[in-house]
C-alpha cells in the first residue's frame, strides 16, 4: 500500500496503492492558486488517513474533492475532508444520498470488513457536474459513461495527466455491474487521447497500451454473449480479481439485450441473491 505521494509533475501528485486490486483505489492531488483539488477519497480509514495526512503536509488548504464514481473504493473517505466542496455527477449525487450498503461492502471487501462502521456516512455532492467544465486554471473535469452512468475524469492539461478514476483499471479486473460496455469503450477512446499519462482508479499509471488492453477485455466481455466460459484469452488472464468476469460478462449481455439491471452474479457477491 502506498505510503507517500508520487509527484507526477509540478504540483500534480498521485497516491498509488499496490498491488492493484479491487478496493485498493488510487487518488490524486493537484495544487492550484487557491489550494488543492483532490481526486477521490479512498475506501476505509487505513487508506484515507495516510493520504489525508500526506496532502495536508503539502501546506495548502484542500478546497475541492472530485469524485470519479459513486462506488465505495472512491467515496469512503469523503467525511474526512468535510471542509471541501464536493464535485460529482448527478448520478453520483443521487447514489450518495441513499443509505450505504454496509453489509454488502463487508462481503465484497472481507479483508476490510472491520473498518466499515455500522453508521458509515458519506458527504453529499455540493456541486453537480454533468458536462465538461474547468474547475480551476489547472483542472478540468469531463463526465463520461463507463462503469457507471456517472463517471468523471479529471484532466490536468498543463501536465498532460489524466486521472481516469473508476473509468480505468490497469492490471486488475474492473467491476462493471452497472456499466454500459459500448459507452465505456467510447469513453476509453476519449481518455486515450486526453493525456500522455493516465492514472487509473486501480493499478499503476499507464498510457495508450493499457487503455487498449482494457478495451480488449471489455470487447471480449461483449463477445462472450453471457457465457463466461467463452471469454477470450488476453492480457487480462494475468489480472487480479478474475472473479468479476462473471459479473462483467452477464452485465454486457444484459445491456446488449436492452436490459438495464444488476447482474445476478453481482447480487450473489454482496449477499442479495
Amino acid at each position: 500500500m502506498a505510503t507517500e505521494l508520487t509527484r507526477l509533475a509540478q504540483g500534480v501528485f498521485a497516491w498509488l496503492q499496490d498491488p492493484p486490486g479491487h478496493g485498493l483505489a488510487n487518488a490524486g492531488a493537484v495544487i492550484d492558486a487557491d489550494g488543492v483539488t483532490l481526486v477521490d477519497t479512498l475506501m476505509v480509514p487505513s487508506q484515507w488517513e495516510p493520504f489525508a495526512e500526506a496532502v495536508e503536509a503539502l501546506g495548502h488548504p484542500i478546497r475541492r474533492v472530485v469524485l470519479t464514481s459513486s462506488h465505495i473504493p472512491y467515496v469512503g473517505g469523503t467525511s474526512r475532508f468535510w471542509q471541501a466542496a464536493f464535485y460529482g455527477t448527478s448520478h453520483t449525487s443521487d447514489l450518495l444520498d441513499l443509505p450505504p450498503n454496509v453489509s454488502g461492502y463487508r462481503r465484497l471487501h472481507p479483508e476490510y470488513a472491520h473498518e466499515f462502521a455500522d453508521d458509515l456516512a458519506t458527504r453529499p455532492i455540493s456541486h453537480m457536474v454533468d458536462r465538461a467544465a474547468a474547475l480551476t486554471s489547472a483542472v478540468q473535469v469531463v463526465p463520461l459513461a463507463g462503469p457507471s452512468p456517472g463517471n468523471l475524469v479529471v484532466l490536468v492539461p498543463g501536465a498532460s495527466v489524466c486521472f481516469a478514476g473508476a473509468l480505468c483499471s490497469f492490471g486488475a479486473t474492473p467491476l462493471g455491474f452497472e456499466a454500459d460496455f459500448e459507452a465505456w469503450l467510447a469513453a476509453l477512446e476519449v481518455v486515450a487521447d486526453s493525456a500522455e499519462l493516465i492514472v487509473p482508479g486501480v493499478g499503476p499509471p499507464g498510457g495508450r497500451r493499457q487503455i487498449e488492453e482494457l478495451a480488449g477485455y471489455l470487447q471480449a466481455c461483449l463477445e462472450a454473449r453471457g457465457d463466461v466460459t467463452k471469454l477470450a484469452e488476453g492480457p487480462w488472464q494475468r489480472w487480479s480479481d478474475r472473479h468479476f468476469d462473471e459479473v462483467n460478462v452477464e452485465r454486457a449481455a444484459l445491456m446488449s439485450q436492452g436490459v438495464d439491471q444488476i447482474p445476478q452474479a453481482m447480487l450473489r457477491l454482496v449477499g442479495l441473491a
